[in-house]
């Protein structure tokens, strides 16, 4: 259907034709967050841990015998998931300036209460 010829008469057929259209474009979204979902669910091994994190092979090994970094052992072969490592990675965060002092300031207020 054309833009130029909706009028007053064929607008239900206007609306039920974005309706379907709608419906299609949610189920693609679907489907898309549907894949994405089990590509990040696909383990990884030590060189791409080592691309990612932007680390030494070595300095990995060392983080896993350490139990710093979270892994998977299957025999002798290591195993990890990028979300899990983005996570690790996330919870090193140093906090800012700013970000202390509202702390300090919360708090004081919370302790003058």
């Amino acid at each position: 259907m054309d833009i130029n010829e909706i009028s007053f008469e064929n607008l239900p057929k206007a609306v039920a034709q974005l309706a379907i259209e709608i419906a299609e474009i949610k189920l693609m979204i679907q489907n898309v967050q549907v894949y994405e979902s089990k590509e990040k669910s696909v383990p990884i091994g030590i060189e791409e841990v080592s691309r990612l994190i932007g680390k030494a092979k070595p300095t990995i090994y060392a983080l896993v015998r350490q139990r710093k970094i979270p892994c998977y052992k299957y025999g002798k072969k290591l195993y990890f998931f990028e979300e899990e490592l983005l996570e690790w990675i996330s919870k090193g965060k140093k906090k800012t300036i700013q970000e202390i002092e509202s702390e300090v300031l919360k708090y004081n207020h919370n302790r003058n209460k």
